[in-house]
């Protein structure tokens, strides 16, 4: 899947612009959802240096995401590219009803919890959303 993850009040304790303490089991969790195999892109508002400043600790922490703040490393943004970012999970602070922390994201991403199956992705969908950025990766080579 492809998971799209906040950082100020997600990764870390929100004390923006300062990079705030990790909440528990933060990284544990990230380094894990990767290892199985899911595409974690960091979706924040932070930009210039406060940006840069949040990726260098996600990475001193062990995880490097696919994409900052982008669907795919080589988009660039203009006018004509929507801001959202495509994903199948969201995981902020800022949602409905709050974050539940890691422990309990990582068993809804899972499926490991009651009910948590509409979280999963239909097949088509996620293949539909790997021939599109495929599509505009070969347009931008040509």
């Amino acid at each position: 899947m492809i998971i799209a993850v906040d950082f100020d009040g997600t990764i870390v304790e929100h004390e923006y612009p300062r990079i705030g303490k990790e909440k528990p089991f933060a990284f544990y969790t990230l380094k894990k959802l990767q290892a199985e195999g899911h595409q974690l892109i960091l979706w924040t508002s932070r930009q210039g240096s406060a940006l840069d400043e949040a990726v260098e600790f996600c990475r001193r922490n062990g995880v490097e995401f696919y994409a900052v703040n982008k669907n795919y490393p080589e988009e660039t943004w203009d006018e004509s590219v929507g801001r959202k970012i495509v994903a199948d999970i969201y995981i902020d602070d800022r949602n409905l009803g709050g974050f539940p922390g890691w422990g309990e994201a990582y068993q809804m991403i899972t499926g490991q919890m009651g009910n948590s199956h509409y979280l999963r992705p239909k097949p088509a969908r996620k293949n539909a959303l790997k021939l599109f950025f495929q599509k505009i990766i070969n347009l931008i080579s040509d």
